[in-house]
């Protein structure tokens, strides 16, 4: 049976434990409010400045024409005009565009006399996926631009056979990067602290000296683990609930699903999260090796968690290896509740996969503090 007294009571130890040292306070409260204010503004894949240096060799109506579409648009912003190729090279080497295109000399020419007249674009692929979503918008304006010089040059509107694609964006309409960010970011920071502390939970005992005192008193080894994580757990609630409030209130970030699918997810998560956590405090001899072991842990979780990278796109072996990690199961849950608004009816599979292994992980953690006690 276990003495609920004794827990309480260790749990109120580890409470004021916690709280007494100042540096811990800022850590709990602010930071993780600092880092969704920082994260939802940095981590963004919306294109939208895209700077560019123009070399108009034409030098046209029609070369103006498609210089003045260009710039018109609210993505697009030229910045330099180069007098050369060479010149134009030197100015997206040294990152001072985003963006060079080239007009060449008989553009204007070729467009009167009904041929195909060929621009350069040259884009740093240094950032992938930004200069893609940049020539899929500069390929709609250049198409736009098609359009109406030919009607310019026909005098009447030709009309032809075509596809009416009527495209509608769901869960995420105005397909804001940032609605499917953030979700992420708050799943990730609550990891983050968890981890943190409940890895630091024994060994503070273990530096302190106190650890042989918790030992020999009556307090038995479930009753020190209860005691121990419990904090931890009503800590990582109360963060995800400030983070949320910042997340709706401060972003806008719409909360379709049920609160309860929710809480249940953040519960089944922390599961995972407290037992890697107590599963580190109990390896580690200080608490700057059981800092450096957590970080281990939290690079690999967020490289494989599909926040930023689609677990679709990776070798078959690293999807398997994926499968071990929490963070991967709780971005679906926290993704659909905030935006699609789903349950368990849908979220079944990532809720069974998160209890199976929180139950593993946490089990498995216990097993090992127990023997280490021993």
């Amino acid at each position: 049976m276990i003495n609920w007294i004794r827990v309480r009571e260790l749990i109120r130890k580890e409470f004021i434990q916690l709280f007494r040292e100042k540096k811990n306070r800022p850590m709990i409260i602010i930071a993780p409010i600092l880092q969704l204010i920082i994260f939802g503004y940095v981590v963004s894949t919306d294109v939208t400045d895209v700077t560019i240096g123009m070399l108009d060799q034409s030098k046209t109506v029609e070369s103006r024409m498609l210089v003045d579409a260009i710039d018109a648009n609210s993505t697009f912003r030229i910045t330099y005009y180069a007098g050369d190729d060479k010149d134009l090279d030197d100015t997206l080497l040294r990152r001072k565009v985003d963006m060079a295109i080239e007009i060449g000399p008989d553009f204007s020419s070729r467009i009167r006399h009904g041929d195909s007249a060929q621009i350069q674009v040259l884009v740093d692929g240094s950032m992938s996926n930004i200069s893609s979503k940049a020539v899929a918008y500069l390929s709609a304006i250049i198409n736009t631009y098609n359009q109406n010089m030919i009607k310019e040059m026909k005098r009447r509107d030709i009309k032809y056979g075509r596809i009416d694609a009527r495209i509608r964006s769901l869960f995420n309409p105005n397909l804001e990067s940032r609605n499917s960010f953030i979700p992420g970011v708050v799943a990730f920071l609550v990891m983050l602290t968890s981890l943190l502390f409940t890895s630091l939970a024994v060994i503070r005992e273990k530096e302190a000296g106190t650890i042989e005192q918790l030992i020999v008193t009556p307090l038995k080894p479930y009753e020190l683990i209860i005691g121990k994580t419990v904090p931890y757990i009503l800590i990582a609630i109360g963060q995800i609930i400030l983070v949320m409030i910042v997340a709706v209130l401060w972003f806008g970030m719409p909360i379709n699903g049920s609160p309860f699918v929710l809480f249940v997810g953040v519960c089944l998560f922390l599961i995972s999260t407290i037992g890697v956590g107590l599963f580190i405090s109990t390896v580690s001899s200080t608490q700057q090796q059981a800092m450096m072991t957590t970080f281990f842990f939290i690079l690999p979780f967020f490289m494989l968690s599909g926040l930023i990278f689609p677990i679709e796109n990776m070798p078959v072996i690293i999807q398997l290896f994926s499968c071990l990690n929490p963070l991967r199961f709780f971005i679906v849950i926290i993704r659909g509740v905030f935006l699609k608004g789903v349950g368990f009816s849908v979220l079944w599979p990532q809720f069974l996969y998160l209890a199976v292994l929180g139950t593993v992980v946490f089990a498995g953690a216990v097993r090992l503090f127990h023997k280490r006690m021993d």
